[in-house]
């Protein structure tokens, strides 16, 4: 299992990148998982449903399972976020596994950039961008693509990615603060 990531500030067009990315993808025969980082609070279940009365009643996790799909729920409870290692270790083996967002982590990152954005480039600070996609001139020795070029998006972020082993070697202890 691959592991890659996309990151860059909000408003560049990282979850949009992604929606045009997975198909073509699939187009070439592989399974593709995607890990997606939150800044804020967010929910997955329906308020009043069962799963959601059982989270809100005080349980850890909520399986809930159909003959369609299955969603697991881990309420934290004031435990810290995991980081994205332990996430990884929790997903199913897949070919390719696509991390939006988790820009501290020591993944390889393909940086979106959107100069309409108006936003500093996390590269070169970031020792872990492997190449950008962005709709603008970049001096750079990395490997750069239009944002519209999906295919050479696809082929750097398949050429960057690395083994999910290789990801858990690189974990940083989370600073105690």
């Amino acid at each position: 299992m691959k592991v890659i990531g996309l990151a860059g500030w909000s408003g560049a067009g990282k979850t949009t990148l992604l929606t045009r990315i997975i198909p073509h993808l699939l187009k070439q025969d592989l399974r593709v998982s995607v890990i997606k980082h939150a800044h804020h609070n967010f929910d997955v279940d329906v308020p009043g449903k069962d799963s959601w009365v059982h989270r809100q009643s005080g349980a850890t996790e909520v399986l809930v399972s159909s003959g369609k799909r299955w969603a697991l729920m881990h309420e934290l409870r004031g435990a810290s976020e995991p980081r994205l290692p332990d996430l990884l270790a929790k997903m199913s083996p897949v070919d390719l596994v696509i991390v939006e967002g988790f820009k501290s982590e020591p993944h390889r990152k393909i940086e979106v950039h959107r100069a309409a954005n108006g936003k500093a480039m996390l590269f070169p600070d970031d020792p872990g961008i492997a190449g950008i996609a962005t709709d603008t001139a970049v001096e750079t020795t990395l490997p750069v693509a239009h944002l519209d070029d999906i295919p050479a998006i696809a082929a750097m972020m398949q050429k960057s990615a690395i083994s999910v082993e290789d990801v858990l070697a690189r974990r940083v202890p989370k600073p105690e603060w």
